[in-house]
């Protein structure tokens, strides 16, 4: 008896069915949805095991397909039962549903396994996505073109990697704010599983390690398997493994240049907090903690520099017990941080400055901004004078820590409109910093004033224009400008595209006597699993992953 008018019967194998092309249909939603139908094709994938998506992939094969290039030839199958393996044309009955856009069959009565049968040609793609994707789900696909790794946040929770079909850079990098990148130009990697925190990862081949590590920028080759639609994105489930070349591969911290030269690193640490575990925003316990000072120690070393200019760090003083005090003293006997009076703000963190005392001299005392935009709330930045011993000219070095772009409590104006949240806050305290600036003491033997730190701003947005109209410029994008096509330094990743947050931003007096800047490229482009916080049992000392921004290293003619 048939179920519907256009509905076949299960039967057996060769008797009619429902083309699995006109289930699919050119919609987003099929017209079948709620109907019971009967398939005959050919299992491509299976994906029934231990912790995976509790059924299998079906595609037409080749001499079935329709002519209609709009439709899919494929579906999902869900079901514990565990008649049929690939390469088997399979005879299912079950009712028509969609899960979240994903087109399947569900409630399965009958599955019957009518022999072998050749898998259907991989359909041959490339990003961006054809104009309706939809026309390809659960059908075998392959990728001729190598694809980019241009994110791994999701790696050791959920097994996926976002790809792209070439490197990512964020929009506001290179033209006036406003754009954004489309989703057509990504696709997730997928382990399979809808199991979290697998362990080991899926990727790279052995598990994801201190030494084993797949980082954004990385490329993938021969890309094959089966278009799944979950959770609002397109995936690829493998059906073999993907080839991986190391095309962003580690390198060493950059040779300084010779050592009369003043070379000054910035970094954002993460969240260096020392103590009263779990800390309120950095390690869990005291542990985690030494794991993270650590590491951040031999990011900060490696560069081997004069000035050290931070953010994140926690506001707790100088004393003893401060953070401060605690990574003084574990940069090394020579190593000497600034203090200034009174509270540094009323944030948890704050920005610092550290100096080797046989390499720089601090000259005057130090300035903090704590008016203003900085009165009673932000990180107030903090400004030191220095010069090589025995010499004579000098340059200010700012430590500076705008605003985040996190939208958190963001209404009005302080809403996103192309330059993430809070962008009139970030203004507001670049223009305070330009104008505190202005007002200290100017000597004759100062060469100039560096601003350094985490800005939250990429290199187009206002709050970094605003420090350009006061004479401020950016000395990486000088040194190394960034295009859509072409930006070999940065320091932050963000949803699949990198740009820059963290800055050296010279006078004008200063521009000449500015040899480079450079980002070494340590922690943007690696894993979160690799953190501290996930890895402090099997921590050994290495700056990969010290941090999620990626330091500055700035050398100086003085």
């Amino acid at each position: 008896m048939l179920l519907a008018t256009s509905v076949a019967a299960a039967e057996t194998c060769g008797d009619p069915s429902t083309p699995i092309s006109d289930i699919q249909g050119r919609s987003e939603q099929s017209r079948y949805v709620g109907d019971t139908v009967t398939v005959e094709a050919i299992l491509t994938r299976d994906a029934r095991g231990k912790g995976e998506f509790r059924g299998f992939y079906l595609q037409q094969a080749d001499h079935q397909t329709d002519a209609d290039p709009n439709t899919s030839e494929a579906l999902f199958v869900y079901t514990k039962r565990q008649q049929g393996r690939s390469g088997e044309r399979l005879r299912v009955q079950g009712k028509v549903k969609e899960f979240h856009g994903l087109t399947e069959l569900t409630n399965i009565t009958s599955i019957e396994v009518c022999g072998e049968e050749a898998l259907p040609e991989a359909i041959h793609l490339s990003l961006p996505w054809p104009r309706n994707p939809e026309s390809y789900e659960n059908m075998r696909v392959i990728f001729n073109h190598p694809l980019t790794v241009v994110d791994s946040y999701n790696l050791t929770r959920y097994g996926e990697l976002t790809l792209a079909a070439s490197d990512l850079v964020n929009p506001n990098e290179y033209r006036t704010p406003g754009t954004t990148t489309s989703t057509a130009n990504l696709v997730l990697l997928d382990d399979g599983r809808s199991e979290q925190n697998p362990s080991p990862t899926p990727w790279p081949v052995g598990g994801l390690g201190r030494d084993n590590s797949i980082r954004a920028g990385s490329s993938v080759h021969q890309l094959q398997g089966v278009l799944d639609y979950r959770f609002d994105a397109w995936r690829i489930q493998p059906t073999q493994a993907p080839g991986f070349r190391a095309t962003n591969p580690r390198r060493p911290a950059p040779a300084r240049p010779a050592a009369e030269h003043l070379r000054v690193v910035t970094l954002n640490l993460g969240n260096l907090f020392n103590g009263d575990f779990p800390t309120s925003r950095g390690a869990r316990t005291a542990e985690g903690y030494q794991a993270q000072q650590q590491r951040l120690v031999d990011a900060l070393l490696a560069p081997d520099p004069d000035i050290l200019a931070v953010a994140e760090l926690e506001n707790d003083g100088y004393g003893e017990n401060s953070a401060a005090r605690a990574l003084a003293e574990a940069l090394g006997q020579q190593w000497r941080m600034i203090a200034t009076p009174g509270k540094d703000g009323n944030d948890e963190i704050r920005t610092a400055i550290f100096y080797r005392n046989d390499r720089a001299v601090p000259a005057g005392k130090a300035e903090r901004l704590t008016r203003g935009a900085f009165s009673t709330r932000g990180r107030p930045p903090i400004a030191q004078t220095f010069r090589k011993p025995g010499g004579k000219a000098s340059i200010r070095v700012v430590a500076a820590h705008l605003k985040s772009k996190s939208c958190r409590g963001a209404s009005g104006a302080d809403e996103d409109r192309g330059e993430g949240c809070y962008a009139k806050r970030r203004t507001r305290e670049a223009r305070g910093i330009a104008q505190w600036l202005e007002s200290l003491a100017h000597d004759s033997d100062l060469a100039g004033t560096l601003i350094t730190g985490d800005l939250n701003s990429y290199a187009r947005e206002t709050p970094i224009a605003t420090l350009e109209q006061a004479g401020y410029t950016s000395m990486m994008h000088r040194f190394h400008p960034c295009s859509a096509d072409h930006c070999p330094h940065y320091t932050y990743r963000y949803k699949g595209q990198k740009g820059t947050l963290d800055y050296a931003l010279a006078s004008q007096t200063l521009i000449p006597r500015v040899l480079d800047a450079q980002s070494w490229l340590i922690n943007a482009d690696e894993p979160r699993g690799l953190g501290y916080r996930d890895t402090p049992a099997t921590h050994q000392p290495s700056p990969w992953r010290s941090s999620d921004h990626n330091p500055v290293i700035i050398d100086i003619a003085l």
